[in-house]
């Protein structure tokens, strides 16, 4: 297996991207039963780039240099296009977060992953 400080942002925030999502989704299903359109409406709360940016302004004080080290690295990554519906700032935020999530995962660091997590869904659910 790769050592994930050697693997480039990008491709940590490619799996970050689904490590994220999972864990939204499971706290989705674990809160309670709902139509498959009603999960996909509260996942759109957490996944989407808007989202993820306002995640990380959450758990930004809590990040360790290193964890910093790698949001910042996947932040700052050179991406081919940016989607329309969202601004520039937001995806490379969403896509640091990705990064650091993927980099947790690689790294065995569940519980950190874990805790930065909670502390994301608490506060978003909050503010709901």
């Amino acid at each position: 297996m790769n050592n994930p400080k050697d693997l480039s942002p990008l491709t940590l925030a490619f799996l970050g991207d689904s490590v994220f999502e999972l864990l939204v989704r499971e706290m989705l299903v674990n809160e309670a039963n709902r139509p498959s359109a009603e999960f996909h409406t509260e996942k759109i709360k957490f996944v989407s780039a808007a989202a993820q940016a306002k995640a990380f302004k959450i758990i930004e004080p809590d990040l360790t240099d290193a964890e910093l080290a790698i949001f910042k690295r996947g932040r700052n990554a050179h991406t081919t296009n940016t989607p329309k519906n969202m601004s520039s700032a937001d995806y490379h935020t969403a896509t640091g977060i990705e990064a650091l999530f993927g980099f947790l995962y690689l790294s065995g660091e569940k519980d950190r992953l874990r805790e930065l997590f909670l502390k994301i869904w608490t506060n978003t659910n909050k503010k709901q």
